[in-house]
């Protein structure tokens, strides 16, 4: 995982803060809550206005609100951080990017969600708390000043997967619930990735990128699979669980647009590669690229290495305001 850091760790530094969520995945594994302790960044002078809001009932349900000033109804931006679904902080996002949000009239939220243990808390249980805040947020909107026509979703690795799976999997909205925010729809506008992975089966994966990629840690425990072999033979149940797990089997034509940014090294992976290396590979874009091309869905694909002139941070924030600017 070293290797694959320092090449993905130069995008992230300047867009997310979250290479050391991934550098810390094999570790974290077995101490999630003393390396998340260690790796929250310092805010500078950007404070939110609500800070640790409670928008469900687990002890990681809880996000931060910036709100940007405005007269009117503000599109809202949430992101989603990264780190294997076994790290991560809310607050491991990029300042600059965020101010530059807040200027120009949108507002912010960050959250925590569920990490997964292998055992009681699995997939989707981290896909299902990202639809949760949306709903939370939508439900704030007359309260903070919110327009819920226009929201958002983007986050590196592990929350770019849930951004992406919010963005493509059918409205969980109930209007019979008797909790009211699970009568908001979860359906948004447009999404942003850095480095995600539009599918989470291991069999798939390992056609797809080749190498050892598939055998990353995380993807056995999200499951709560016991090695290699219980990964590549799932029973039926598992299988279904692949699928409902990944994104990219919920992707129809009337899903939101796309903006993806990968860096890891292209190509074949080495004959020596260790687990888990290729996790971020470019194929996971081109895959989601070619579906979302036969539907006729926006994407835009950006391989750094190919695009070193480009501020790609900029360019999403870009992105998300074509597509909020778009909503009738």
């Amino acid at each position: 995982m070293k290797s694959l850091t320092r090449c993905f760790t130069w995008l992230i530094l300047g867009v997310v803060a979250c290479a050391v969520a991934w550098a810390q995945d094999n570790r974290q594994t077995l101490e999630p809550e003393r390396a998340t302790k260690k790796q929250a960044p310092a805010f500078g002078a950007l404070k939110p206005t609500h800070a640790d809001v409670k928008y469900g009932p687990h002890q990681r349900n809880v996000l931060d609100f910036y709100q940007a000033k405005s007269e009117r109804p503000t599109p809202l931006v949430i992101f989603i951080h990264g780190g294997g679904f076994v790290a991560g902080n809310k607050r491991d996002f990029n300042p600059a990017m965020v101010k530059a949000m807040l200027d120009s009239g949108i507002s912010f939220a960050t959250i925590h969600y569920r990490f997964v243990d292998g055992k009681e808390t699995i997939f989707p249980a981290p896909q299902r708390d990202g639809a949760r805040a949306v709903q939370f947020l939508r439900s704030k909107a007359a309260e903070w000043n919110l327009d819920p026509k226009r929201v958002a979703c983007f986050g590196s690795s592990a929350g770019a997967g849930i951004s992406m799976w919010i963005g493509f999997h059918d409205d969980l909205a109930d209007p019979a619930s008797d909790d009211p925010v699970l009568r908001q729809s979860t359906r948004i506008q447009a999404i942003g990735t850095f480095g995600g992975q539009g599918t989470y089966d291991p069999i798939k994966i390992k056609e797809l990128i080749g190498g050892r990629a598939w055998e990353h840690p995380s993807l056995f425990k999200v499951y709560g699979l016991r090695g290699a072999e219980e990964a590549l033979n799932p029973t039926p149940q598992q299988r279904r669980l692949y699928d409902e797990a990944s994104a990219i089997t919920h992707l129809t034509k009337d899903d939101p647009p796309l903006y993806m940014v990968y860096s890891e090294p292209d190509g074949p992976l080495p004959p020596d590669a260790k687990p888990g290396q290729g996790i971020h590979h470019p194929n996971f874009g081109r895959q989601l690229k070619a579906k979302m091309d036969e539907l006729g869905i926006e994407n835009v694909f950006v391989y750094t290495p190919e695009a070193k002139s480009r501020n790609v941070a900029k360019e999403m924030l870009d992105f998300f305001r074509k597509q909020f600017a778009a909503v009738k």
